[in-house]
């Protein structure tokens, strides 16, 4: 299938970025203009039924995106590369690093969903869910996530955008995905370098999260605290988040 994404970049070290439920393609737009373009060449792709794939049809899961990041990869004629994931992205990076490791240089999970899901209690289930099609609902999620202390009019936009450039199809399909999906009997023991980047707002995807699952599959895993971040680092710390990943990057 054909493939929605921007280059930024015209490196050498080739690193595909996957977003998280609420964005889209366009979601490290904050911090684009000052990424190494000498050294790396970013790829930021849309799943389907999100950005300039919202016509796409599917079966709007995690296993699909991979196998679309993979579909890119070979069109572009890749043989190695990084991937850095947000959010659900992260569970992402880790299911294309199962199905092809020998492909993966690096990975970096901002604020990752593990790859054994998350365990939330009703309450928030059904608040998640009711965000498929509630604008109010999805700022309520973004406040949440970001520990209720950034400006209204940001958290407004942050819930716009996402209303705008996601189907609520996909947009409650992709909800069951990073809750349900588990695949971390595959990955246990991997050695790929992986960096665990987390907000210190972040009320779930939060070290001790990170500690309790990741952290126990990854023996090369490392984590790494923002401090005045929440759930989303690109752009409430862009410039710290950019130094956090490229240096890792650099080292892979």
């Amino acid at each position: 299938m054909p493939n929605s994404y921007h280059r930024v970049g015209s490196g050498p070290h080739h690193v595909i970025v996957l977003h998280g439920w609420f964005g889209d393609r366009h979601s490290f737009a904050p911090l684009e203009g000052m990424l190494n373009q000498q050294a790396f060449s970013y790829l930021f792709m849309d799943y389907r039924g999100y950005g300039d794939m919202q016509c796409s049809t599917g079966s709007f899961t995690i296993d699909e995106i991979a196998r679309d990041a993979l579909e890119l990869a070979d069109t572009l004629q890749l043989d190695r590369f990084s991937l850095i994931g947000h959010s659900m992205g992260g569970m992402v990076i880790e299911r294309i690093a199962s199905l092809q490791p020998q492909r993966v240089i690096s990975m970096v999970g901002i604020a990752p969903v593990p790859c054994g899901g998350v365990a939330l209690d009703d309450l928030a289930i059904s608040q998640l869910y009711a965000a498929v099609d509630s604008l109010e609902g999805r700022q309520a999620i973004i406040d949440r996530s970001t520990g209720h202390r950034l400006p209204r009019k940001w958290l407004e936009w942050k819930a716009v955008y996402s209303w705008q450039h996601s189907i609520p199809q996909a947009f409650k399909a992709y909800l069951a995905a990073w809750l349900h999906t588990d695949f971390s009997e595959e990955v246990i023991g991997r050695t790929t370098p992986f960096k665990l980047i987390t907000g210190a707002h972040d009320p779930v995807f939060n070290g001790a999260l990170m500690q309790s699952t990741t952290m126990q599959r990854y023996p090369n895993a490392i984590h790494e605290v923002q401090a005045n971040a929440g759930h989303y680092p690109m752009n409430e710390t862009p410039l710290s988040l950019l130094i956090s990943m490229e240096t890792f990057l650099h080292e892979a």
